[in-house]
């Protein structure tokens, strides 16, 4: 350590003061709805080789803390007082991880010489590409997401490049947004600079740039004090996405967490190779990409919140990806669908930390609602206007320590809603509920997140709805410790006539007049057996409309109408209970018969072979496979790894053409 321990903390105190100053200047001069009332950027300090050693607490994304610049800053050849860059590209040093989030970084000196960086990204509502919002699982290729650019210098020694903007903003639907928001960012990296500097002339240059590396060491520490009371072993776990693409089958990411130590493996390379959709999750192979952490991070955050908010934290840590598949792709893979791909990893994350540690981490935290964007006619301006409304996120997971957080918990948590009535200012929308559903969160000792409710009404012709992240229609949230999954979630279009169309995982919807649409989240899972929970917290969740009086009944053995509890008849359910099966996971009915023919055995074979073979025909072999199974008899559903075997070895006799590039593969 360079600097004394008191000294230090209040070196962070100040460097996280600077980071949060900067949040602020990008949160109260942001143009868009999505930045300016979602929060979905990020601010931060950066060491001069790029590893971010301040974010804020309280402001913005929780996912990017740690985030490494290294890649992005490499790219540019020289810096002098006065740049400021930009990059949005996912495969341009792999800072960026699609295509609407901006991305931009500072360099900042002192007597010449550059002693951090200050950073930070905002989502952009659109940049362009095939549909409004610019993100649909349905595109194939990251040219379909929008306008790209590499790291690139948007002031070069104070000087504004007018051309680079301009062909932004000849790209992109609401250039007043794009313009409004990077102005934001501009205003956010210079108030970074200027705090920085203040801190220098306070803290003296050299003890600034040491306390930056002892803010690493520290958080690094901090993580190798949480791993090491994490027993030694390997922990397995798995978690699916409803469709690798628009009507495939399901996508799974695998995880084999290996502890040893102070040191934590996280082995990815069981997940399932690169799509033909945008659920890809570039990372270059990263071992401590941060959309490979995150799930990493709140884990040791949970387990100690007093953590420092740096990279320092990924340093005990390693991701092992194979090249090729959903979690490392290759160019030019869709991308712009990550974010449902990294969160359902987050999750993934926590639960095999909790098969470590069963009572200290939560059940499955809910996933499924969409991130909803409208883009309509609004006759009051006279011009087509688009807008981020609400991110339909749903609860957290329920713990030892308690009922998970309704509506908004979790892995999504950061992400906040938009009041209503400013909604229906800035769109000519009806907003009819907004709310949470009863007996959506899991069963459990302490029960699951309620999920939240979305339904709107519109008004003009060609209005088109993209909700972002639709998934756990199929697969719900797991339950833990004899807690029950959580419950699905829903997407319906009404049309004026009463017509209501199941629209599933649809992620672009176009609308006529007077269509309503209707999409929920899922609920979280539950914790611990229910037929345990307090009879008195089951009548008060009755009471105030979180559980109806049937669930309270049939999933909590507790009779109640929310006013009293007749003990007579809730000794009686509870006495017919169903013995705890002893399982540390509880899954719905739909994830439970799908892993009875696709077993781990079954995966096994697929995956071996898959990654035996070149990437451009592993996802074309997955669904010939897949196709197979589905079409042989229950009887001959063995979950040995036959079945799929012999599914190979038939796709491989129907193209021939494949032998070679096998044979290349393994060689």
């Amino acid at each position: 350590m360079r600097i004394d321990p008191v000294k230090l903390r209040v070196f962070e105190n100040h460097a996280q003061a600077v980071a949060e100053s900067m949040a602020y200047t990008l949160f109260r001069t942001a143009h868009s709805t999505f930045v300016k009332e979602t929060e979905d950027f990020t601010t931060g300090l950066t060491t001069p080789s790029g590893m971010t050693f301040a974010s804020p607490r309280d402001l913005g994304a929780t996912w990017f803390v740690g985030l490494d610049y290294s890649g992005a800053i490499s790219m540019i050849p020289d810096y002098k007082p006065g740049d400021i860059c930009i990059t949005n590209d996912p495969y341009s040093g792999y800072v960026c991880t699609h295509t609407p989030d901006m991305h931009i970084w500072k360099p900042i000196f002192w007597e010449g010489e550059i002693v951090a960086f200050a950073v930070g990204h905002i989502h952009n509502t659109d940049m362009g590409g095939a549909v409004p919002a610019s993100l649909s699982r349905a595109n194939t290729e990251v040219h379909q997401e929008g306008i790209r650019f590499r790291p690139t210098k948007l002031y070069s020694d104070g000087r504004f490049d007018d051309q680079l903007l301009d062909t932004m903003m000849t790209n992109v639907r609401m250039p007043e947004q794009n313009h409004g928001d990077l102005q934001a960012q501009i205003a956010a990296v210079n108030t970074g600079e200027r705090e920085v500097q203040e801190m220098i002339g306070k803290f003296g240059v050299e003890t600034f740039k040491g306390g930056t590396e002892d803010l690493l060491d520290l958080g690094e520490s901090h993580a190798r004090a949480v791993l090491s009371g994490i027993p030694d072993g390997d922990y397995f776990f798995a978690d699916y996405m409803d469709e690798d693409s628009v009507g495939g089958v399901p996508a799974r990411l695998a995880l084999n967490l290996q502890i040893r130590g102070d040191r934590a493996i996280l082995d990815l390379t069981g997940s399932d190779p690169q799509l033909l959709s945008a659920l890809n999750v570039p990372t270059g192979g990263n071992p401590r990409h941060i959309l490979l952490m995150v799930g990493y991070n709140y884990v040791l955050y949970t387990l100690d919140p007093t953590m420092p908010l740096n990279g320092g934290t990924s340093r005990p840590a390693e991701c092992r990806v194979a090249e090729g598949s959903i979690l490392n792709p290759i160019a030019p893979a869709a991308v712009g669908m990550r974010s449902m791909t990294a969160n359902r990893l987050q999750g993934l994350i926590v639960g095999a930390f909790s098969k470590a540690l069963p009572d200290r981490l939560p059940a499955g935290p809910a996933g499924g609602g969409g991130i909803m964007n409208v883009r309509t006619y609004d006759p009051r301006a006279g011009r087509t206007v688009m807008a981020s409304i609400d991110p339909v996120t749903g609860g957290a997971g329920g713990s030892a320590r308690g009922d998970g957080t309704d509506g908004s918990g979790a892995t999504s948590s950061f992400l906040k809603n938009t009041p209503v009535e400013i909604n229906e200012v800035e769109v000519p929308i009806k907003f009819r509920r907004y709310g949470l559903i009863p007996d959506s969160g899991g069963a459990g000792k302490h029960r699951g997140g309620l999920a939240t409710e979305l339904e709107v009404e519109v008004f003009s012709p060609d209005t088109v709805v993209t909700a972002r992240n639709r998934d756990r229609t199929f697969f719900a949230a797991w339950g833990t410790a004899g807690g029950q999954a959580g419950g699905s979630s829903h997407f319906t279009r009404t049309a004026a006539d009463g017509t209501v169309t199941d629209l599933g995982n649809t992620d672009v919807v176009r609308l006529d007049p007077g269509d309503v649409f209707w999409t929920t989240s899922g609920g979280g899972g539950g914790w611990g057996d229910p037929f345990t929970r307090d009879p008195a917290a089951v009548a008060f969740d009755v009471a105030t409309g979180k559980v109806t009086a049937e669930a309270a009944a049939r999933a909590y053995g507790v009779a109640t109408d929310g006013r009293t509890v007749d003990q007579a008849a809730t000794a009686a359910l509870r006495a017919a209970a169903p013995a705890p099966t002893g399982e540390h996971f509880a899954y719905n009915d739909n994830r439970d018969a799908y892993e009875a023919v696709w077993t781990e055995a079954n995966y096994a074979a697929l995956m071996e072979a898959l990654l035996a073979m070149p990437v451009h025909w592993r996802h074309f072999v997955k669904r010939r496979v897949f196709e197979a199974i589905a079409a042989l008899p229950k009887e001959q559903i063995t979950g040995t790894g036959t079945e799929v075997r012999a599914a190979l070895a038939e796709t491989f006799k129907a193209h021939p053409q494949l032998a070679a590039p096998m044979k290349e593969a393994a060689e």
